[in-house]
């Protein structure tokens, strides 16, 4: 019997299409709400940026979050788990960021900023996810003096193997070609899932999760069901025990009520 569904937000939950939930969604979760379920967010986004989620939070359908892949879950108000990139990763990927004018999105605990801001920056995170403007600061200034969860460098996939000999307690997500999400080793949606169920005292078996990009991957061969949606790349179907329709048609709704949750 499935007790917890995991979603990723973004060409999951949210269309990329319409930046919206579809409704079809939300009457699902609803439905499966009313069932005893406990539903839960799995995003590489930090707290701070979730800001297309009103649709379920206004309902109270939404039980805790994972986010930063992994790095940082709370439930409420309530931190359950978060784990910090080492000092000396930080230092390194800045370095090589800086190095090459390379724009950097960095993630406090409680705050962002973006080192080296260029056009790609607005048209992805502003204009492309709909994201506020992201204050900008040096790169001394974002790091010094306090815990970084994580970094998202503008680097291509070629970068991200030339760096990681660099960075050897961090972990590399990606679901967005132009860029790349670091959190510290170990921490991956995969990690968070474990982490909320202890909380929860909920069986991994379980446990559902939906996801389209390849940070969803570890956490859709984890789950006890693990469900790719249309719009996913082929490895990420390929990691899924089931792929659904896309976000745009009913992915999520027509994949409950497949599996009888609703």
């Amino acid at each position: 019997m499935i007790k917890a569904l995991f979603f990723d937000i973004d060409g999951t939950l949210v269309s990329f299409d319409t930046h919206q939930i579809p409704v079809s969604t939300i009457e699902a979760l609803a439905s499966a709400k009313a069932k005893g379920i406990h539903i839960f967010i799995a995003t590489g986004r930090p707290g701070v940026i979730i800001n297309n989620l009103s649709a379920l939070q206004e309902r109270s359908l939404i039980d805790g979050y994972i986010t930063m892949n992994g790095g940082y879950c709370f439930i409420g108000k309530e931190v359950i788990y978060k784990s910090a990139i080492p000092a000396a990763d930080v230092q390194a990927i800045m370095k090589y960021c800086v190095d090459r004018n390379i724009p950097c999105i960095v993630v406090g605990e409680h705050d962002i900023c973006t080192c080296q801001p260029n056009e790609m920056v607005k048209k992805i995170f502003n204009d492309f996810l709909k994201v506020d403007v992201i204050p900008v600061k040096s790169s001394e200034e974002a790091i010094q003096g306090k815990e970084i969860f994580q970094m998202t460098p503008f680097i291509t996939e070629e970068d991200e193997k030339e760096i990681l000999p660099s960075i050897p307690n961090c972990e590399i997500g990606r679901w967005f070609p132009a860029f790349a999400d670091v959190t510290a080793k170990g921490n991956t949606k995969q990690k968070g899932i474990d982490e909320v169920i202890r909380h929860f005292n909920i069986r991994l078996e379980e446990t559902m999760a939906f996801g389209d990009g390849g940070n969803d991957i570890s956490m859709l061969r984890h789950a006890g069901i693990g469900v790719a949606m249309g719009n996913a790349k082929e490895d990420v179907k390929a990691a899924a025990n089931y792929v659904t329709t896309s976000v745009d048609e009913d992915g999520i709704a027509n994949a409950l009520k497949h599996f009888n949750i609703i």
